[in-house]
């Protein structure tokens, strides 16, 4: 086994160990709203929303992109659990800003090895065979931050299976200050309608 393995089962017993009062956590969240945000290590939600277990759903995925899935996700977590506020948080710095389609379809294609990248550039440094099943998939790359926050608050306040009532809220996280810095069109797009 990995020393991360047995890092993450060591971690897992001590926090069982103290668990206490955590088995009554209702499944609903308390303070009924959810985030949106990317999967970047350096965000914390917990710690940057003042979050504790049971507050809040949080969904991540790359970006912190409102995909199919994520909205399925806030779409489970108003209707069968009851969220009634949404915030959607980009942030500098995001990885999804260094890449388009084509440069991940055409890394792919080449190998399924890690890439590198030089700050500037991906290189792909692994051996064939790759997969072209990357031509078929939408990475959600973002070309402009604040942008990206504007087109996924609005894709998710337009979805048929989002109920015009719950606040949609757009920021992105500054990842060199800890700031939440609001995204005005964002917000003003995401307001209530009913």
């Amino acid at each position: 086994m990995s020393d991360i393995f047995n890092e993450v089962l060591a971690a897992n017993k001590e926090y069982a160990a103290n668990f206490g009062d955590k088995a009554n956590l209702a499944m609903p969240p308390k303070r009924r709203f959810a985030i949106l945000t990317c999967m970047d290590a350096r965000l914390d939600p917990a710690k940057f929303a003042g979050l504790a277990e049971g507050d809040a759903h949080v969904i991540r995925n790359a970006g912190g992109r409102a995909s199919d899935d994520a909205i399925r996700s806030l779409v489970i977590s108003y209707k069968l659990l009851g969220t009634r506020e949404w915030f959607v948080i980009h942030h500098t710095d995001c990885g999804m800003e260094t890449f388009t389609n084509d440069i991940i379809r055409n890394l792919l294609a080449n190998s399924l090895e890690q890439a590198e990248f030089d700050g500037k550039n991906w290189r792909d440094t692994g051996r064939g065979p790759g997969s072209r099943a990357g031509e078929y998939m939408e990475f959600l790359p973002i070309s402009n931050l604040e942008q990206s926050v504007i087109d996924d608050v609005e894709r998710i306040r337009s979805h048929p299976l989002v109920p015009g009532y719950i606040p949609i809220y757009g920021f992105i996280y500054d990842v060199k200050s800890g700031r939440l810095i609001e995204v005005p069109e964002a917000n003003r797009i995401g307001r209530a309608t009913i």
